[in-house]
């Protein structure tokens, strides 16, 4: 089975990596760019039962690893 993890900044963290994309964006002639947030994808293979598993064990993966809970979100995505 195959997921995908999205970790992005909580809202109201700054995002200093964000801020410089959005105005390198700017700077290039992109005007309409508004507020950038900058993320990552993690992509996994997981050997499991089923996607309640597969699931739950990617949820202990992004707690004590995989994602920063004090300042970053995570949302699982499961791939076919």
């Amino acid at each position: 089975m195959k997921a995908r993890i999205h970790v992005m900044l909580k809202p109201g963290v700054l995002d200093t990596q964000g801020k410089a994309i959005g105005h390198s964006l700017q700077g290039l002639g992109f005007g309409e760019v508004g507020e950038v947030r900058q993320g990552k994808v993690i992509e996994v293979e997981i050997a499991a039962a089923d996607a309640a598993q597969a699931r739950a064990r990617l949820d202990e993966m992004c707690k004590k690893l995989l994602a920063n809970p004090v300042t970053e979100s995570y949302a699982i995505e499961l791939v076919a």
